[in-house]
């Protein structure tokens, strides 16, 4: 199976909301930050000089992540989704290897990520990738996080 991974494009921004909407409400509920991103990711993320990117097979959009900044050398790792039928075929791999080595690419020194302990696959991935736990801060923008990791890169 031929994955590339592409960068953000304006056409594909309802892809990225769709995908993301179908995985939080699956799990937990969609939350004010969660709208604020998705409505208007160009505004909220790109035009911040934040990242989008996407998993595409064949003309097909099956996944996609975004990367936040937090400052000038570190990113967030955000808005990781795949289609649930695609799910389990390494994608999310895939596109958390792309992440990594972008964020070296540009000379960043860490990534972080802020996720739940309810997502068990997602975290042994993340950890496999060298993402380590660290503090979580008391008041975080989403009430499903409860766990950050950091990759130092």
């Amino acid at each position: 199976m031929s994955i590339k991974i592409i960068p953000f494009k304006t056409a594909y921004a309802p892809i990225f909301k769709e995908l993301n909407h179908k995985w939080i409400e699956q799990y937990f509920s969609v939350e004010p930050m969660d709208i604020y991103l998705l409505e208007n990711c160009q505004e909220h993320i790109i035009d911040k000089g934040g990242y989008i990117f996407f998993a595409q097979k064949d003309d097909n959009i099956e996944g996609c992540f975004a990367l936040l900044p937090v400052n000038n050398t570190t990113f967030e790792l955000g808005k990781m989704a795949v289609s649930s039928e695609f799910q389990g075929l390494k994608i999310g791999q895939k596109m958390l290897s792309f992440a990594i080595e972008f964020a070296k690419d540009k000379s960043l020194e860490t990534l972080i990520l802020y996720s739940s302990t309810k997502l068990d696959n997602a975290l042994h991935i993340y950890k496999k990738f060298g993402f380590k736990e660290v503090p979580i801060e008391k008041h975080v923008e989403y009430a499903r996080s409860d766990i950050k990791m950091q990759l130092t890169l």
